[in-house]
């Protein structure tokens, strides 16, 4: 079995056959890069060097799964941001000792996170509203601070891909003690109802940019055109197996 792939210097994590409590041990940042973001990685270097540097890079995209079926007859299995929270949300509801800490992009989804994980039944939920971040000087000693102050078995960075993998990087390198980072993004809003409704049936289709685009056309037209550009990377750009 295939169990990673190294794309551009980026090893991509198959986990096809791996159980989610052997994932779920491992301490750093784990990152679910959408066809976008892995098309926008020559134009990005922060963005890029955090998915090098990241411990688990998972194939979120369905479209870079096929491209690499087509073009490399390379098949690995989509795990995707939302299928990582289904099992993850399923993990905590057995674990409800454990604490979680939210990094969330406004108030409004800040509360209606804190909602969900609290009826999963976890007494310890932290959250924090992030500042709007600049990915070429990222710093932030407040959350630094909030987080060493409450050490959080897990961290979940709820904001948009291309700048929450580059504040993992600076969260793994520069707080006091490791754990685990989640780049999952909006998914949670899946299950929070803040977002277009996914369920597995349509994850497990690759349909979940579908659903996305019906429901916010104006913002996803844009960035799955910008994704087309990731056919002639896949083409022309060496694929290594890792076994």
């Amino acid at each position: 079995m295939i169990k990673k792939i190294e794309f551009k210097n980026i090893d991509f994590n198959n986990v096809e056959n791996q159980k989610f409590n052997k994932i779920i041990k491992k301490k750093g940042y784990y990152t679910f890069p959408s066809a976008p973001g892995i098309a926008s990685i020559n134009s990005s270097k922060e963005y890029y060097n955090s998915l090098k540097r990241a411990n688990y890079v998972f194939f979120d995209s369905g479209f870079f799964v096929l491209l690499l079926r087509i073009f490399k007859k390379i098949k690995v299995s989509k795990f995707s941001g939302y299928k990582f929270l289904f099992l993850f949300f399923r993990f905590l509801k057995l674990n409800k000792k454990k604490s979680v800490f939210c990094i969330d992009p406004n108030i409004s989804y800040s509360k209606s996170n804190k909602n969900f994980l609290k009826k999963l039944g976890l007494k310890k939920v932290y959250n924090y509203v992030a500042p709007n971040y600049n990915s070429k000087k990222l710093k932030d000693y407040r959350l630094l601070e909030e987080i060493n102050k409450t050490d959080p078995d897990f961290i979940m960075i709820n904001i948009g891909g291309g700048i929450q993998e580059v504040l993992a990087f600076y969260l793994n390198k520069k707080l006091n003690k490791k754990t685990k980072i989640f780049c999952t993004g909006g998914a949670i809003s899946f299950f929070t109802g803040d977002q277009a409704p996914i369920n597995n049936i349509i994850d497990k289709f690759y349909l979940g940019w579908f659903v996305r685009l019906i429901f916010n056309p104006l913002i996803f037209i844009k960035r799955y055109f910008y994704a087309l550009k990731l056919i002639p990377m896949v083409l022309f750009n060496r694929v290594k197996i890792k076994k």
